[in-house]
């Protein structure tokens, strides 16, 4: 139900454009978050914004170079990310919650994508 797609091959610096599209239901009263899992780590959080798109939360090592956005007519978030590094590889994955304002733990979020594969190359 949550389709993310947008990742590819970048080189540092450079700039991606994630999107996240919900099909069979409508999010548009869900929180919505990007998580990312680096090959042998765990998944981590990077950014969630709530319901209405007027409150946004991002990890540190992400604030300032991402932003986590949404148009709930067209029941789809997207996650732009400048300024990219090569330690921003991982696969992005975006999730919906339907009871926290603005989750940031993995175990709040209720719908989960499959996966964009992002690669930063040095």
């Amino acid at each position: 139900q949550l389709q993310a797609c947008g990742g590819g091959l970048v080189q540092a610096g450079g700039s991606l454009r994630l999107s996240c599209a919900a099909s069979g239901r409508t999010f548009s009263s869900y929180a919505m978050g990007w998580f990312r899992q680096a090959p042998g780590k765990e998944r981590e959080f990077v950014a969630a914004i709530n319901w209405s798109g007027g409150s946004t939360h991002y990890a540190d090592p992400v604030r300032g170079r991402f932003t986590i956005s949404r148009d709930n007519a067209k029941n789809t978030a997207y996650l732009q990310m400048n300024s990219l590094r090569p330690e921003d590889t991982a696969v992005y994955y975006c999730a919906a919650d339907r009871r926290a304002y603005l989750p940031i733990r993995r175990n709040q979020y209720d719908y989960w994508g499959q996966g964009t594969l992002v690669t930063v190359s040095s």
